[in-house]
C-alpha cells in the first residue's frame, strides 16, 4: 500500500460493548412491548396476566438496552467521552521499555495499548497477544490493520492464552494488560498475575489494569506482601476510579468499580 493509501487509512478499535448485543438487546425489548400490548388487550384474564408479567420484563430490558447504548457512546474512541481512549492512554503512560528492549501486551484485543505503548517506545518493540475467538470482533488482522492505519511497525501480534503464556521466563522488559483477566473463568485472578509476571525480566516494568474487587481476586494488599517478598523492586495499586482516569460516579454508571492499576518493577 501507498503512503496515501496508508495515511487515509483509519484504525478500528471496536467497542468494549459488542454492537450485535446492543441491537438484539434492543430488539428484544421491542419485541416484549408488542407482545405484551397482544396479550393485554386479550378479554381472557390469564393472558392479560402473562401481558403484565411481559410488561414487568419490558421495563427491565428498556432499562438494561438503555444502560448498553449509554455504554457504548462512552466506550467509543470516536465519541465524545472516549473512556477506552482515556485509559489506554494512562496505562500507557506507566510503560518504559529501554532501547532495543521488548514489551508484552496480554489480551490486546484489537491493538489499541499494544500500539500505544509501540508509539510511546519508539527505541523498543510491543508484542500483543491474544487468543482472539468469536466472542469480541477481534482478531490479529484487525491488529496489524490498525497498527499501519497508526503508522506504528514496531508492533507484533501473536496468538497466546494468557493462563499459560507461550513465553519463557524474563523474556520481556515490559508487562501490561488491561481489563482482560476478569474475563477467564475457571483460573485464580492472582495466578494470572503470576503468569504475566514469570515472563516479566528482572528491572522490568508492569502495568496491569483490571476490576480488582476483592471477591474475584482476593486480597490484593496481601500479593503485594508477596511480590515483595520475592524481591519485587515496587510494587503499588492505583485506584483509578478516584479521578486518576475516572470518577468514583463515572465508574459505577458503566459498571468499572474496582478498576485497580497493579503495577511496578520486578
Amino acid at each position: 500500500m501507498g503512503a496515501r493509501g496508508a495515511k487515509d487509512m483509519k484504525p478500528n478499535y471496536g467497542n468494549w460493548i459488542p454492537q450485535w448485543l446492543v441491537y438484539a438487546t434492543w430488539t428484544g425489548t421491542i419485541l416484549s412491548l408488542l407482545l405484551a400490548c397482544c396479550l393485554l388487550a386479550s378479554p381472557a384474564w390469564g393472558w392479560k396476566a402473562l401481558g403484565l408479567a411481559l410488561g414487568g420484563l419490558f421495563v427491565y430490558a428498556a432499562c438494561w438496552a438503555v444502560w448498553l447504548v449509554k455504554a457504548y457512546r462512552a466506550f467509543s474512541y470516536s465519541g465524545s467521552r472516549r473512556v477506552s481512549r482515556r485509559i489506554v492512554d494512562k496505562v500507557a503512560e506507566l510503560v518504559d521499555i529501554p532501547e532495543g528492549g521488548t514489551g508484552l501486551d496480554i489480551g490486546c484485543g484489537s491493538g489499541a495499548l499494544t500500539i500505544a505503548c509501540a508509539r510511546r517506545n519508539p527505541h523498543a518493540r510491543m508484542v500483543g497477544c491474544d487468543s482472539w475467538g468469536k466472542k469480541y470482533a477481534y482478531s490479529i488482522s484487525l491488529c496489524q490493520a490498525n497498527a499501519e492505519a497508526e503508522g506504528v511497525a514496531n508492533v507484533d501480534f501473536q496468538e497466546a492464552d494468557a493462563r499459560h503464556l507461550c513465553f519463557p521466563d524474563a523474556t520481556f522488559d515490559a508487562v501490561t494488560s488491561n481489563y482482560v483477566f476478569h474475563n477467564i473463568a475457571g483460573v485464580k485472578k492472582q495466578d494470572l498475575l503470576m503468569e504475566a509476571l514469570r515472563v516479566l525480566k528482572p528491572g522490568g516494568v508492569f502495568a496491569i489494569h483490571d476490576l480488582m474487587g476483592e471477591r474475584a481476586y482476593g486480597d490484593m494488599n496481601a500479593f503485594l506482601g508477596t511480590l515483595c517478598g520475592l524481591g519485587y523492586d515496587e510494587a503499588w495499586l492505583i485506584d483509578t476510579m478516584n479521578g486518576e482516569i475516572l470518577s468514583a460516579e463515572e465508574a459505577r454508571s458503566l459498571k468499572l468499580e474496582h478498576s485497580m492499576l497493579l503495577v511496578g518493577r520486578k
